[in-house]
């Protein structure tokens, strides 16, 4: 099988201008190790620079402090249509494949079209704050792009249920070609279960180890994530809440118990060394989000066997089962109910070793790219 692979950014190589994570260069590597032919259709060029940006931004915040996003910007999807047809000349591809919808939305091919995308607008809009507060012609075309895309392609893979369910109530797609297949773990493990289950030996039983990834602190529940480090300490279990990715925004003096070391690019040896150090010597990865699509950090925190702590929000319970990988908690849970949580499984401390097995053994049957890529295939096959 050929593919045409869309992304407006070089999916070739793990780089910083990839901004969703890394996930355009493993979905390319999930879609090579099931023998297909990528044909790179990008970076593309973006028409609109700096300045014009800056220009815009200031316009619709004086029509009315509005918010600007260019991503649905109609000049600038025609742009990359027109781009992306150029560079289909003179190759033999079967499948135009883009990972998410913006530059396939305006077009036109006789080729079948699918994308995999993580949400759509009507589920983000008003629920991330970036995406809160648009001038209403930006929603107007936000909305149109999606709507382009949902009836341009044959194909529609979205991460999650909850996407999934948005792409059909909200833009009337055809719930035949609505299809769901989750992410894998952004990190490459070269761990087995033997390995696996000695780095849950080595986790102590006495004192308890809470990771939270995320550059948003407030969005991604940090509030919560170190009020439960707090409390747990306050009753008797010793606890640690290491901060990756963004500086903890706290109304006391930082206490000893935290401990803040930036952010860590994984796009490096060492950086990708570090993270997976950080993870597997840890106990739970805490990321009670306020709003998530489908954050990346939980495969990856299952690939090294370490159980989620997060909320039921988003597209987020497609990842985590409650008693499987970790737990999920409502938005209105408070701080004891977390708390109890991880009493209970340091209480009897094989409750929490065997969860920690279980989440290594939910990334091994379905949040890793290999089971993702084989499930995309099958699906693409539908439509050549």
């Amino acid at each position: 099988m050929k593919l045409a692979y869309v992304t407006t950014y070089d999916s070739r190589q793990l780089t910083g201008s990839d901004e969703w994570s890394g996930t355009g260069y493993y979905i390319a590597q999930a879609l090579q190790s099931q023998s297909v032919e990528l044909n790179y259709i990008g970076p593309l060029e973006d028409p609109l620079p700096q300045r014009v940006m800056r220009k815009l931004k200031r316009h619709y915040y004086e029509l009315g402090s509005k918010n600007y996003e260019k991503d649905p910007d109609p000049q600038t999807l025609k742009n990359y249509a027109r781009q992306i047809e150029q560079r289909l000349i003179n190759h033999q591809d079967q499948i135009i494949f883009s990972a998410t919808v913006n530059p396939i939305a305006y077009l036109k091919n006789d080729l079948p079209m699918a994308f995999w995308a993580d949400g759509t607008f009507a589920g983000i809009a008003d629920f991330y704050p970036q995406y809160s507060n648009l001038h209403p012609e930006i929603v107007e075309h936000w909305h149109q792009m999606e709507k382009l895309a949902l009836e341009n392609c044959q194909l529609a893979i979205y991460s999650s249920d909850w996407a999934a369910k948005s792409a059909v109530e909200s833009y009337q797609a055809d719930p035949a070609k609505v299809k769901v297949v989750p992410f894998g773990a952004n990190i490459k493990v070269g761990f087995n279960l033997a390995e696996i289950k000695d780095a849950i030996e080595a986790r102590p039983s006495n004192s308890c180890k809470l990771l939270f990834m995320g550059v948003d602190w407030h969005r991604k529940g940090g509030d919560l994530a170190y009020a439960v480090a707090k409390r747990l300490n306050q009753i008797g279990l010793p606890t640690e809440l290491t901060v990756v990715g963004c500086q903890p925004l706290i109304d006391e003096p930082m206490p000893e118990f935290v401990k803040t070391l930036g952010f860590i690019k994984k796009s490096t040896p060492e950086g990708k060394e570090r993270l997976n150090r950080l993870i597997m010597e840890s106990h739970f990865l805490i990321l009670p989000s306020l709003a998530d699509c489908t954050p990346m950090v939980f495969p990856e925190a299952n690939s090294l066997g370490v159980p989620c702590l997060s909320t039921k929000v988003g597209g987020i319970p497609s990842i985590i089962q409650d008693n499987q990988n970790g737990k999920l908690f409502e938005l209105s849970s408070d701080v004891s109910e977390y708390c109890n949580y991880i009493n209970y499984l340091f209480s009897d401390y094989s409750r929490y070793k065997q969860l920690a097995c279980a989440s290594f053994a939910a990334y091994e049957s379905r949040l890793n790219w290999q089971v993702a890529g084989q499930k995309v295939i099958e699906l693409l096959k539908t439509i050549t």
